[in-house]
């Protein structure tokens, strides 16, 4: 979800949060925002959505490389956490099974406020502006006030759930569901545009880039939608279901799929560049960076991939399944593993740096800003780490 080198954050600016402490939020009197349709992120913050923007790059220039991990704080959310944390303005939004969608201080872990749905969170909230957006097992996409945690609006979808975490751009929220639907939404009011259908449930989280929509289904293919209207572009079959969430990189897409391969697809067409394989299933989501794919499998190892023709460059064992994705900041790469821990790697090599014992499965995704890295676990904690 961006271009092969890094050159700077994609970020979110929320304005006006403040502190509401163990509050729970009121759903009632749902509205729509009075301030116009956000357009996109605001680049004066850090991490408002899954992978850091619209295109999943999993890297930014604005974060700081932690190189000696101190836990900063560990705040127990009451349910495991597979959400990836979003982080925007001192603030640090998670899901988490406990059925919530949980604000948290960056800097304390002191809870802000929580917004119960009455079912699991799963998926990855996206800020943009003053909005938080997320999907939640309750079979609805949600829009929530980032100060207060009160109901801007929610959408109901079919039953299953919804898990991908949507992409918010030009006034529009795009995102998938287990109804096996893609769906584009006014972000302002939570008005339907276009709904799509594919040939299953859809898990994977969208990328859109240059007026397409790019995103996976358990059915085993890969769309691509015209962002505007909804119409397929392009479908392209990987032969296995495909839960991983593509990045798009100089036209190119990247994403994995349940028949142990990566795949290279060209986003002008969907045909395919280069397959790569694992031997694993891949439900992790690349990272790309200086021409470089790095992506985990199921067979325990983190891959790192050239973008150019799909030769592997070196793999390193972490001890159990890799679903989570790579966070990167500058030669530093961050990622959880099954085995209970996150681990620090130096990008060229794959050496590990240092591991930071969790205790229990890290599917959530690192998150790396200025202030150093957030991430939840299967024990049912958030963890920040510092330097």
């Amino acid at each position: 979800m961006a271009p092969a080198k890094i050159k700077s954050a994609v970020v979110v600016a929320v304005a006006g949060l403040v502190a509401a402490c163990g509050r729970d939020a009121s759903q009632s009197g749902a509205r729509a925002s009075s301030s116009g349709a956000p357009t996109g992120p605001d680049p004066t913050s850090t991490w408002p959505s899954f992978r850091g923007g619209p295109s999943h790059p999993g890297a930014t220039a604005s974060a700081v490389a932690v190189t000696v991990p101190r836990l900063r704080w560990r705040v127990d959310t009451g349910g495991k956490v597979e959400s990836t944390p979003t982080y925007a303005s001192g603030t640090v939004f998670v899901g988490t099974f406990a059925e919530h969608l949980l604000a948290l201080d960056a800097a304390t872990g002191a809870e802000r406020w929580r917004f119960h749905t009455g079912a699991k969170v799963r998926a990855s909230p996206t800020v943009v502006a003053d909005v938080v957006y997320f999907g939640a097992d309750d079979d609805r996409l949600h829009a929530v006030d980032a100060a207060t945690g009160r109901a801007r609006w929610s959408f109901a979808l079919g039953p299953g759930g919804e898990q991908s975490s949507p992409a918010v751009i030009d006034g529009r929220v795009y995102f998938g569901a287990f109804d096996h639907h893609v769906y584009c939404l006014r972000a302002d009011d939570g008005a339907k545009v276009w709904a799509s259908p594919t040939g299953e449930a859809i898990l994977s989280s969208p990328a859109v880039v240059d007026g397409v929509v790019v995103i996976g289904s358990i059915d085993g293919s890969v769309y691509a939608f015209d962002a505007v209207t909804g119409d397929v572009r392009w479908t392209h079959a990987t032969g296995a279901a495909v839960w991983s969430s593509p990045a798009v990189v100089d036209a190119v897409v990247i994403v994995g799929s349940d028949d142990r391969q990566l795949h290279a697809i060209a986003l002008a067409d969907g045909a395919p560049r280069w397959r790569y394989e694992t031997r694993g299933k891949v439900f992790s989501s690349p990272t790309v960076v200086d021409g470089v794919v790095y992506v985990g499998s199921d067979d325990g190892h983190l891959h790192a991939v050239r973008l150019v023709d799909g030769t592997g460059l070196w793999r390193r064992d972490l001890g159990g399944r890799v679903l989570g994705s790579a966070a990167i900041v500058d030669d530093w790469l961050y990622v959880g593993s099954s085995d209970g821990s996150l681990y620090a790697l130096a990008r060229d090599e794959g050496t590990v740096r240092w591991t930071h014992p969790i205790g229990d499965k890290v599917w959530s995704s690192p998150t790396v800003t200025a202030d150093g890295i957030y991430v939840g676990a299967h024990d049912g904690a958030v963890y920040a780490l510092s330097n």
